[in-house]
């Protein structure tokens, strides 16, 4: 497809399926129509699933199906983030609905805030720095409010009066951080997340050390994917696997139950066949069923309607090895698959063309498939918070023989662009009028490619060398490889190859997402940290040492540079060719690191370069963002769906629901998809 008929054809779907809420860039906070909620430093927002009403009704109530399964996990991960994650929530509920005393006073109003952040989080601990929420209220003003609860709330006073949830809630420097990965620490111990019990860092490296050598060098599962590890009465450390007659039982037969039901719907026997596989893992619990599973749903790629849900992605684990329960139910935005159907079918090339050293590149790309994706709930670890693109399977295998399925989420892309009309951010930090306009110009259509390079062919592309252990990089490795899959994406945003294919519109557009990257890479990301404190998230870090990283070793030319203004710092990009350049050498260094799972250098560059924080710089980042009253982290509320029937009894449609607030969407849920609190 050329230049003209894939952008006419994005614009077309947008005018035809998307709202359009346009905002002038301003310097002052502009009021927004997709907010629905502000706290702390998170702003709700909210997101429209354009083009439902054109599915079949076969389709949509495969959707309708699918969004019930996704949605009977979210215990799941409330109980994966804190052990005591479920009975705080029960109890921080019961407080909040039976409240009745002065709702201006401080106390109430630092209650609704933590209530707010608490559920936003799926628990306790933040949902991206994973530090611990500490209460602005006071424990007796919370202890008079239990006191006050009705007779019928009960089981919320016999919560609080475990000592251990009192703890929890109001002891600082107990269980401080969900996902602790400072260097030199046991990082098991010290991490609040519920995937280990009784055991150390060294136990339990040593315990996958084992099954490692008895499994198969060729396929190996993805041990400790869905289970806990603990030491039994014995002192002998066992797996207990999340099944239907397992850990979380009572919510994974709900999940169970609702696939079933969207058995009969399904597009192809392919799909048919992903959806029973995904069943009989939930039963067995056989992470040799989730490979088969995984193989059938990368190969399905003609179905309109897809989904995610399971024990996916691993960064709520220091170690990187346990899957955190995630959900999503998307369809196919057949207009803008066009240019990722672009990009995947010319993986061959981009691999050959990689600057990596030949032995690290795959001879041959197999099985890469992208699209752009409308979601339609998002659930579980991708929810409230959510990410903008995806690839799948992690098996490295599995994605050298079968390949993996890329996605970007454009109805999540377009809700944050529309989000951020007007914020002043742009004034605020840009350097000055030339990248304030090519970011206008450029900007959105910028980001989604460097998300579909990211997904579809950062992720899919290299490979490890015979007999290296894809864990062996342990706590720095989800970290190495968001950084892997960005270098590639932004390597490659820039080769004329994109323009020459139509999928931006000339060779002035990459330089938009390279000032935006190095912009928030050195600076900006750090508004999300407490002064003082260091990058602890994954995809922070990754961003953060590529920023620091080319910007030291291009010092000498000036490839980039940070200047002063007015007491205020700004980055300037002098020579977007060689910053080009900078990030194509370590791409490869990153690569050799990944291929040959050599711990030492990768530790060196993520804590070289991905950690620390200039204190200066940063105090006045955080006072120029405040100053824009701009919150850091957004999130969303899903919308509702509902079967309606005909005087038969027969499913005559589904329809797709706005309005519901986001305290009211947590409390229902609470409500109505509890079941490992009954």
């Amino acid at each position: 497809m050329n230049k003209l008929s894939l952008l006419a054809m994005s614009t077309l779907m947008l005018s035809a399926c998307a709202p359009q809420n346009d905002k002038p860039e301003t310097s002052a906070p502009v009021a927004n129509d997709w907010a629905l909620d502000r706290f702390a430093d998170i702003q709700v927002l909210r997101y429209e699933v354009p083009c439902f009403d054109n599915l079949s009704l076969q389709q949509k109530t495969l959707v309708y199906y699918l969004q019930e399964a996704a949605l009977w996990g979210r215990d799941i991960l409330w109980d994966q983030n804190c052990k005591y994650n479920l009975r705080v929530r029960q109890l921080l509920e019961s407080v909040y609905t039976h409240f009745e005393g002065d709702r201006d006073s401080a106390d109430w109003k630092a209650f609704e805030t933590y209530f707010k952040q608490v559920e936003f989080a799926n628990g306790l601990h933040h949902h991206y720095s994973t530090a611990k929420f500490n209460p602005e209220f006071s424990k007796e003003f919370f202890e008079a409010q239990v006191e006050a609860l009705p007779a019928s709330e009960q089981k919320a006073k016999d919560i609080w009066a475990n000592p251990e949830i009192q703890r929890v809630m109001f002891d600082k420097d107990y269980m401080p951080v969900r996902v602790n990965q400072a260097d030199g620490e046991d990082l098991i111990l010290t991490s609040a997340c519920n995937f280990y019990e009784g055991v150390t860092q060294d136990e339990v490296e040593a315990y996958y050390a084992r099954l490692k050598k008895k499994g198969s060098k060729n396929h190996p599962v993805m041990y400790g994917l869905n289970s806990k590890l603990v030491k039994d009465s014995k002192g002998n450390i066992v797996e207990q696997p999340w099944t239907t007659t397992g850990g979380y039982a009572a919510a994974i037969v709900k999940i169970v139950e609702n696939l079933r039901l969207a058995l009969p719907y399904a597009e192809n026997g392919r799909q048919k066949s992903v959806i029973e596989k995904l069943i009989r893992y939930y039963e067995s619990g056989k992470l040799s069923d989730f490979d088969d599973y995984s193989i059938e749903w990368v190969q399905d790629l003609d179905s309109k309607v897809d989904f995610i849900n399971g024990f996916i992605e691993s960064y709520g684990d220091p170690l990187g090895l346990r899957g955190s329960w995630e959900g999503m139910v998307n369809f196919l935005d057949s207009a803008n698959t066009a240019r990722t159907h672009i990009i995947a079918n010319n993986a061959q090339w981009f691999e050959d063309h990689s600057p990596v050293d030949p032995r690290f590149r795959k001879p041959v790309v197999k099985g890469v498939t992208a699209k752009v994706i409308t979601a339609a709930i998002l659930a579980g670890d991708s929810y409230p918070s959510t990410p903008i693109g995806i690839n799948l399977p992690n098996s490295n295998w599995i994605r050298a023989e079968h390949g993996s399925k890329s996605v970007t989420i454009d109805n999540i892309t377009y809700a944050y662009d529309q989000a951020a009309k007007g914020n002043g951010f742009g004034v605020e930090f840009y350097a000055g009028d030339e990248e304030r306009e090519r970011a206008k110009k450029y900007g959105y259509l910028s980001d989604n490619v460097h998300t579909d390079l990211h997904e579809c062919l950062g992720h899919a592309s290299g490979q490890l060398l015979p007999g290296t252990d894809p864990d062996c990089l342990k706590a720095y490795g989800s970290t190495l490889e968001e950084g892997r899959a960005d270098l590639f994406a932004l390597y490659y945003i820039a080769d004329p190859k994109l323009v020459e294919l139509g999928i931006l519109p000339d060779n002035e557009a990459y330089k938009a997402q390279y000032y935006s990257y190095m912009l928030n890479g050195m600076m900006t990301q750090t508004v999300r940290i407490k002064p003082g404190d260091n990058i602890e998230e994954a995809h922070m870090r990754n961003r953060a040492f590529i920023a620091h990283w080319v910007y030291e070793h291009g010092q000498d030319e000036g490839v980039v540079t940070m200047e002063k203004r007015d007491d205020k710092t700004y980055i300037k990009v002098n020579d977007y060719d060689k910053l080009r350049g900078l990030f194509g050498q370590l791409l490869a260094e990153v690569q050799r690191i990944k291929s040959e799972g050599d711990f030492e250098a990768g530790r060196k560059l993520v804590e070289n370069y991905g950690v620390k924080i200039d204190p200066e710089l940063h105090s006045e980042i955080l006072a120029r963002y405040q100053a824009l009253n701009i919150a850091p982290y957004k999130g969303f509320v899903n919308p509702r769906y509902e079967l309606v029937r005909d005087a038969s009894g027969e499913i005559s449609d589904v329809k797709v629901k706005y309005g519901e607030g986001y305290v009211e969407q947590m409390l229902r849920y609470s409500r109505d998809y509890s079941p490992l609190t009954k």
